[in-house]
């Protein structure tokens, strides 16, 4: 990442794929919680959810952190 300041665009465009992410996980965090109350018979399946999960919470976090400006020490 660069040290020049975001352009207003790029805040916007990192705001929306924010939502975008935090929308999927709230998702797949839905599914999950279904999946624990009635188990399939799949567990690959539950396991690539849960890594799914935590691929998106990672983007996030690193998104957000993206959003806060850098304060000179």
């Amino acid at each position: 990442m660069s040290n020049q300041p975001l352009t207003e665009e790029e805040i916007a465009d990192i705001r929306q794929r924010l939502h975008e992410l935090q929308v999927e996980h709230r998702d797949l965090d839905q599914v999950i919680a279904h999946l624990i109350e009635f188990p399939p018979n799949d567990d690959l399946l539950m396991r690539r959810l849960k890594k799914r999960k935590l691929a998106l919470k990672d983007r996030i976090l690193l998104l957000e952190q993206m959003l806060v400006p850098d304060i000179p020490a």
